[in-house]
């Protein structure tokens, strides 16, 4: 059986991904605490925790050093900090920065020989945050135009070798979500009006499924304004 490492796992987007994934793969569910991995493991079939703080290098080294084999590697975890360039604060860049960005970085420079020798897939989750930016987003936004970049490099240097996908959602209907909303003063949300989870697992699928001849460099999904069944 194939192996699925995904960060992020125990809520939201990587929840979605780690259910849909497990269905071929043994998913490593990536958490930062043993409950959280533990709720999601004790759903899937075949499934084992992954509880590192990643932005510690020492840890993530430990965590990973006996992963010999890896068909795919998603980033999903993140933060969205919201901050007006005349407010933020250095560590807040720092933290996002950190997290978002360094991390993924490393883990993946970790990951690599065993990727490399599965001819794996390589999935960034970034967000449509990662082409544009606007008021109060200067952080996140930058965090994600870093981690495109760092994912396009990535993808022209492992040609070849692995695939790299970045999959660029817009809204999603996500506990994370109801926080942004509620901190911009939203106080009739309506989730509906979102992507759903399951959404962006489906694309990200869409990459790992790929023939072995293509490979899904970059994909952006919106919500579509219809009517959900």
């Amino acid at each position: 059986m194939k192996t699925a490492l995904v960060t992020g796992a125990s809520r939201g987007i990587g929840a979605a991904i780690a259910r849909d994934l497990s269905r071929d793969h043994h998913v490593i569910v990536g958490a930062t605490s043993q409950a959280g991995a533990e709720a999601i493991v004790d759903t899937l079939a075949d499934a084992s925790c992954f509880v590192v703080d990643l932005n510690d290098p020492a840890a993530l080294a430990a965590a990973t050093k006996d992963i010999e084999q890896l068909d795919v590697l998603v980033h999903s975890a993140g933060v969205a900090p919201l901050a007006r360039v005349e407010n933020a604060t250095r560590q807040q860049w720092l933290d996002a920065f950190e997290l978002n960005v360094f991390a993924v970085a490393e883990l993946t420079q970790l990951l690599l020989p065993a990727l490399r020798a599965a001819k794996g897939t390589v999935v960034s989750i970034n967000s449509g945050s990662g082409y544009h930016s606007g008021a109060g987003s200067a952080i996140y936004s930058g965090t994600k135009f870093a981690l495109r970049a760092l994912t396009d490099a990535l993808r022209e240097e492992e040609l070849g070798r692995i695939r790299v996908s970045s999959i660029h959602p817009g809204r999603v209907d996500t506990d994370m979500q109801r926080q942004l909303q509620s901190s911009m003063g939203n106080s009739d949300y309506d989730g509906s009006l979102y992507l759903r989870p399951e959404s962006v697992a489906a694309a990200v699928r869409l990459a790992v499924d790929a023939s072995d001849d293509a490979s899904v460099q970059e994909l952006s999904i919106r919500p579509s304004g219809l009517e959900r069944n």
